[in-house]
């Protein structure tokens, strides 16, 4: 069976209207992601677990039912897509990259996975993440670490890395994955795919492996898409939120980016794209630069945030089967590289410990919170923001998790244009638009308050459109 590979590059939106109209069969669909990811996961370890045939099957079943007349609705329906490991998936297994998780098999579907197969979809598998989804790296002791198909020797980013790795290399048509620290948009960036982190608690989280415990931490995940379009964005979204936000006049909102700050790094390259983007907008909307409130504070507060509790939950589910002490755990591994912990997992633990903020900041925090989501909720009415994802496009593996984890608090630095989203829970588009001196992915955040969303994929549409998004990665074809 042979189709042309440009189905490869349709986003999922395209692809379900032609297997609603016929055009071609989702067994054909399936079948060519399949042979596509034999072809492109080995040198990008992207899935790490398959159900192929059970994909075909289904497949074979949307065609049958199609072919006698049965009403298909499913928005969905017959669309083969991943699934970051996190989320549970009935008869697939979820370790949180763990070892001593690697037999534990689910007997339910997460929330959201449930939602996204009542619309038709077909999963292929399962994506990579750190350990625990601890890291903006993808790397752990049970599978192994996953590559940037732009170039192998640098970071997809993390925690969702192997959606996007894989996403962009035409292995599936959209993904779902999670975000509590740029998880869905570092990956999304780095790899040269579109995402989407929903506002806080617009979408169940039951059924994600680990689920945070502590409110300021749930108020900071999302479980959003990744995919190739804008649009699949928005589906996606309607579809894990139950929403379906009615249209909107972007001449009703203003745009603003984020200023070129002295005091944050960040590469020539991105800034000459913000510049392009900013010269586009200012002859369609009321655009123009600025800081947004509490935008210099959030990078502190995310990383206060993420210690509140010392990772205490995490350092159970990590060390559940081993009695080592963390900090010998993590020094043996440094030196022998014989321990079943990754250490970007230890080390993050170990960091957690040192900025876990006392009580008193707690209640501090607590209270910054309650009054930033008041001036935020106000500020951000009528207000789209634009900002940079990271300082840089994919480093060097390794990199990335030297900046966001080192004990100079250099996380300070580097964490602010993705804190920010996290912690007062807003929604944020990621969207490829350009390319750096490497020829690697460049991409930039649509950022606004709960209830935005609609101007949130019309600025998104319109940018793409402009700066062409998402481009499949055809290096390893």
């Amino acid at each position: 069976m042979k189709i042309s590979t440009a189905i490869l590059d349709l986003d999922a939106t395209a692809l379900a209207e032609m297997l609603r109209n016929g055009t071609w069969t989702s067994e054909e669909v399936v079948t060519t992601y399949i042979n596509h990811i034999k072809k492109v996961n080995p040198p990008i370890n992207a899935l790490v677990e398959d159900r192929f045939e059970k994909a075909i099957a289904e497949a074979k079943q949307f065609d049958e039912t199609k072919s006698m007349g049965g009403r298909i609705t499913g928005k969905l329906a017959g669309v083969p897509i991943s699934v970051k490991e996190a989320f549970h998936v009935t008869n697939m297994k979820t370790t949180g990259c763990l070892e001593h998780r690697q037999d534990l098999i689910s007997r339910d579907d997460a929330k959201a996975i449930t939602k996204l197969r009542k619309e038709g979809a077909i999963i292929l598998g399962k994506t990579n993440t750190p350990a625990l989804c601890y890291c903006q790296e993808t790397d752990n002791k049970l599978y192994g670490r996953t590559n940037n198909p732009w170039d192998i020797n640098r970071t997809a980013g993390g925690s969702s890395g192997g959606e996007g790795a894989l996403l962009a290399a035409g292995g599936a048509a959209v993904g779902i994955a999670s975000d509590i620290g740029g998880s869905i948009r570092f990956p999304s960036h780095f790899n040269g795919v579109v995402g989407f982190k929903p506002g806080m608690h617009q979408v169940t989280v039951e059924g994600h492996y680990p689920e945070p415990t502590h409110p300021l931490q749930q108020r900071m995940l999302g479980i959003g898409p990744m995919g190739k379009s804008v649009r699949d964005m928005e589906l996606m979204n309607r579809i894990l939120t139950g929403t379906n936000p009615k249209p909107v006049f972007l001449n009703e909102y203003k745009v603003e980016l984020l200023v070129e700050q002295t005091t944050y790094p960040l590469a020539k390259s991105t800034k000459n794209i913000m510049r392009g983007i900013e010269d586009f907008l200012i002859q369609l909307i009321q655009t123009k630069r600025g800081v947004p409130p509490l935008f210099d504070e959030s990078a502190q507060l995310w990383q206060e945030i993420m210690s509140i509790d010392g990772s205490a939950a995490v350092e159970r589910e990590a060390f559940s089967n081993d009695r080592s002490p963390l900090i010998r755990s993590y020094l043996k591994e440094r030196l022998t590289n014989r321990t079943k912990m990754h250490p970007y997992l230890s080390w993050a633990i170990l960091g957690s410990k040192m900025f876990k903020p006392s009580k008193k900041r707690a209640r501090e925090i607590n209270d910054i919170i309650l009054r930033g989501d008041e001036w935020l909720n106000d500020y951000l009415n009528n207000r789209l923001l634009i900002f940079p994802v990271y300082h840089t496009a994919a480093p060097i593996h390794g990199q990335v998790f030297k900046e966001i984890f080192s004990i100079r608090k250099t996380f300070l630095d580097y964490m602010p244009y993705i804190a920010y989203a996290n912690v007062w829970g807003l929604p944020s588009l990621t969207l490829p638009v350009g390319k750096d001196e490497n020829d690697m992915p460049v991409s930039i955040q649509i950022i606004s308050s709960i209830g935005n969303e609609a101007a949130i994929f019309r600025l998104g549409s319109i940018i793409e459109k402009k700066f062409h998004g998402y481009r499949r990665c055809k290096r390893l074809d």
